[in-house]
């Protein structure tokens, strides 16, 4: 069974202010977590969000100045439901 990834209002617009290849690579990340679920252990610098309700997960999308991150939660387990919830760069993010 496959996850649906959401994005959030805010998140939509950050990603129409993305570079090209930042937004390719958050496209395949909402690709892997579809296919395969939050849990991404494979992607640079992941890790869950301590302090945040339920399950909340971030990664970079690049490395170098400006690092740009993607986070996202689990919005319901049981029908397999993920929002991105923000996109940008690290100094901006939310945590």
């Amino acid at each position: 069974m496959t996850w649906t990834v959401n994005f959030s209002n805010k998140a939509a617009k950050q990603v129409k202010t993305l570079p090209a290849r930042i937004a390719e690579r958050l496209d395949a990340l909402r690709i892997k977590i579809e296919a395969i679920g939050p849990v991404q252990v494979a992607l640079p610098h992941f890790g869950k969000l301590k302090n945040w309700p339920g399950e909340t997960y971030h990664c970079h999308l690049s490395k170098g100045r400006p690092t740009y991150v993607a986070v996202w939660q689990v919005e319901n387990n049981d029908v397999q439901v993920v929002e991105v919830i923000y996109v940008g760069t690290h100094e901006k993010a939310p945590y």
